[in-house]
């Protein structure tokens, strides 16, 4: 479905698409003073946003002939002013008419723009016909906190808001699934007239970032993480510094990760970062994804080029893809996902196992460090694995692969057996895990999320048996050091975090996505901050 939106966004590059100005960033402006307002105005600029929206709503005892005339005086950005009543979502209450009046003032006052929305347009806009400065522009806003209506009605609606006389369209709808944004992008990407297209919610952020890759408007950035004034902004330090979001354009190749949860990943960080320092146009985004299958059938372009995958899609999306690398088919799950770029095809492969084996064996090798030639310091071990999703099956190929003996122990023992039967090795219960004491010197690996932010007090095993283990792995990257890690560093264990095996698994995906070595310097740099 989205191909279309896509192959026309590159068609139209060399005409239309190049005429429109970068996407601005507006940093929304919400305080119960104009004193207050003004400071933020200054952080604004600081921060390296294009304008202000001026949140008149927000203000206590609001003064319009006063008040207007410093915020438009004293500010160091060009502004637009909002007074958005309860109606559409905002904060005013009052006299229909005394709201008007203030952004018709604002306007008379040297405003930039003005939102009004879309309810109450017509007549705003004949009142102000022969008034209206040269410059200035008039932003008519349709809010939807329900859902994304389907193009049709999206269509349907900008025509209904172009007719009002508006200079730019507003239309800010929910995210219910991250393919709604889809609909918005081809709106944007097809419109005659300037359009502000944004969807509201964590499943919407990739509207406010790829809107500077479809042509909309602008988008907006918070001063600070938290204090937004609709769900799902991203801070302006997120777009300029984490996303590139001046580097975005419409030939930008979009990246991401695919998971549920996904806001903590730190590969955005990453990669980013490394797609900046080599001059690579690609963004990387989080992406919050509820149905593997559905999102890839929906942003089907090459545009959209690469992902990595994450908890709990891996296995899903084997069947999503086209071609799967034999390593990752034996595993049966896939954490990253190539689109290639002659034919559109889906590639799927496993680089999960290749960082959490390497980073294993180097911490039994331990400091020594002998040649990596020799056999693997994983041969004969007890290697047990917690967990029998996407990253387990990886982890338990890769030990085997080694020549360890290796043990799968899972919350349902029925997985634990299935996957045992598979590969040949031997099943328990994760409840059983506690009283696993066979021998000295085994190996344990977690790749479940258990002890993960939020949810850092959780182990997956007693501090007890730890006692038992010569080496304790856990995928887990956030926090750094878990829980399991800390009580295993306690009971004598040699660890190995998660950040080993994300910064290996790292290397080999981004050489995928762009074709480019990988900067192993930068990433361990990066990483350690």
């Amino acid at each position: 479905m989205f191909a279309s939106a896509s192959v026309a966004v590159g068609r139209e590059s060399g005409g239309r698409r190049m005429e429109r100005e970068p996407t601005k960033i507006c940093a929304p402006i919400m305080a119960d003073s104009v004193d207050e307002m003004l400071v933020f105005m200054g952080k604004a600029k600081a921060s390296g946003a294009d304008l202000v929206e001026v949140r008149l709503d927000s203000l206590k005892g609001f003064r319009p002939q006063e008040d207007l005339k410093v915020l438009v005086k004293k500010c160091p950005l060009p502004t637009l002013f909002t007074y958005r009543p309860k109606w559409e979502g905002g904060l005013y209450d009052g006299d229909e008419k005394e709201r008007l009046d203030a952004l018709q003032l604002a306007m008379e006052l040297g405003a930039d723009y003005i939102d009004v929305e879309l309810q109450v347009a017509d007549e705003f806009i004949k009142s102000i016909h022969g008034k209206k400065p040269e410059k200035f522009k008039v932003i008519v806003s349709s809010h939807n906190y329900q859902n994304t209506p389907s193009v049709e009605e999206l269509g349907n609606l900008v025509a209904r808001i172009q007719a009002t006389g508006a200079d730019i369209v507003k239309i800010a709808t929910t995210a219910m699934d991250i393919t709604d944004v889809a609909r918005i992008f081809q709106i944007t990407v097809h419109s005659k007239v300037p359009v502000i297209g944004l969807v509201m919610s964590e499943r919407g952020l990739i509207s406010r970032v790829l809107c500077a890759k479809f042509g909309g408007f602008l988008t907006f950035g918070t001063l600070e993480g938290g204090i937004v004034s609709a769900p799902g902004q991203p801070t302006i330090k997120d777009l300029l510094n984490l996303y590139n979001f001046r580097l975005i354009g419409p030939d930008t190749k979009v990246y991401g990760i695919i998971g549920k949860p996904v806001g903590h990943s730190k590969s955005p960080i990453l990669y980013n970062e490394a797609f900046k320092s080599v001059g690579f146009n690609g963004v990387y985004l989080h992406l919050l994804v509820d149905d593997v299958a559905k999102f890839f059938q929906i942003y089907s372009s090459t545009d959209f080029a690469g992902f990595s995958c994450t908890i709990p899609h891996k296995e899903a999306a084997v069947k999503c893809c086209d071609e799967v690398d034999p390593v990752a088919k034996a595993i049966g799950a896939v954490n990253c996902i190539v689109r290639r770029q002659s034919d559109g095809k889906l590639c799927g492969y496993n680089t999960d196992y290749v960082g959490a084996i390497s980073a294993i064996e180097d911490g039994l090798r331990g400091t020594s460090k002998t040649s990596t030639t020799a056999a693997s310091p994983l041969a004969g071990k007890l290697f047990v694995v917690i967990g029998a999703g996407g990253a387990g099956k990886a982890l338990a190929y890769g030990a085997k692969e080694k020549g360890a003996r290796v043990v799968i122990a899972n919350r349902t023992y029925d997985r634990a057996r299935e996957l045992a039967n598979t590969i040949g090795a031997d099943a328990i219960s994760l409840a059983d895990l506690n009283n696993f004491n066979p021998e000295d010197g085994m190996v344990l690996a977690n790749t479940t999320s258990i002890g993960m932010q939020p949810k850092i007090d959780e182990t997956p095993i007693s501090k007890h048996v730890l006692k038992y283990y010569s080496l304790v792995f856990d995928a887990v990257y956030t926090p750094k050091i878990t829980r399991l890690l800390r009580e295993a560093q306690e009971s004598g264990a040699i660890t190995a975090s998660g950040l080993e095996m994300f910064i290996g698994q790292a290397y080999e995906q981004y050489e995928r996505f762009t074709g480019l070595p990988a900067p192993k310097e930068l990433f361990r740099e990066i990483m350690s901050k």
